[in-house]
């Protein structure tokens, strides 16, 4: 039996990212696959994407990297925060750093005991594309559906992906649908003061090992994941501040929530979900 672990959204958190390698190591993980946004919103892009190249033999691009990895024309038409952004990433990232995120694939496929799973960041069809666990079954039965960015067009059995920042699994059409959440800047998007359980189990590091027979396309042995929570040191993470959006990062890490909710609301509301009730 093999041991994948499944990783995502670091988004420039060092010490969580330490923290998820060394239980991964101590939990005897066999590979390492990242599903994108190593970098962007903490202060140690650099240091992540440095450790992400070392220990993950799988890497996939996440909208972040790809954003700002890319040159951006007609930037002064942008926001004041954006251009700041941009201009930030396109400092600190050398040149061949910006080749190795530019050249990242948009998703990877493997078999697992007989499954067919096909990893991406975001969808098959846009790598920015927020499909969340309360979405209608025909949109996420689109998850399972092969693109011109996905490796085959095959319909794949799971699908494993990041961007939304908080785990979940679901099963329609006998296929699986894994989230793993994420590792540097985990939140819960429902949320209400008098009904939460302890904030202290959202901020912690997010990822999934999968175990099972790697590379065997045939049904019969057995399969699993695990969801994986993970405590790092928060306060020192924040030691070093972020040059950009501090408040908001600080803010993201120590409760677990968006720092736009209005966002997050509006979003369910398009699908006829009040998360406020």
């Amino acid at each position: 039996m093999n041991k994948i672990a499944i990783i995502s959204d670091i988004h420039g958190n060092l010490e969580a990212l330490k923290a998820v390698l060394k239980d991964a190591k101590d939990k005897d993980v066999d590979e390492i696959y990242c599903i994108g946004d190593i970098i962007a919103k903490g202060s140690h892009s650099i240091e992540c994407l440095d450790l992400i190249r070392k220990n993950c033999k799988v890497v996939v691009a996440g909208n972040c990297d790809e954003y700002f990895a890319k040159e951006h024309e007609n930037i002064e038409t942008l926001p004041e925060l954006e251009q700041k952004r941009i201009e930030y990433y396109k400092k600190i990232l050398n040149e061949e750093q910006k080749e190795y995120l530019k050249k990242l694939p948009y998703s990877y496929e493997f078999y697992m005991s007989g499954s067919l799973i096909r990893l991406f960041h975001a969808t098959p069809w846009q790598i920015n594309k927020a499909v969340i666990n309360q979405d209608s079954i025909q949109d996420k039965y689109k998850l399972f559906l092969g693109s011109e960015n996905t490796v085959t067009k095959k319909t794949a059995d799971i699908v494993i992906y990041g961007h939304i920042h908080h785990c979940y699994m679901d099963m329609i059409y006998n296929k699986t649908i894994i989230n793993v959440g994420s590792v540097g800047n985990s939140y819960n998007v429902i949320r209400n003061e008098k009904k939460d359980s302890n904030v202290g189990e959202i901020t912690k590091a997010f990822y999934v090992i999968l175990e099972g027979e790697l590379n065997k396309e045939e049904y019969s042995d057995t399969f699993s994941y695990q969801f994986i929570r993970v405590p790092y040191n928060v306060e020192k993470e924040l030691e070093t501040k972020p040059e950009l959006e501090q408040e908001d990062y600080e803010y993201e890490l120590r409760y677990g929530k968006y720092r736009n909710m209005k966002k997050v609301e509006d979003n369910f509301k398009r699908i006829g979900v009040d998360i406020n009730f």
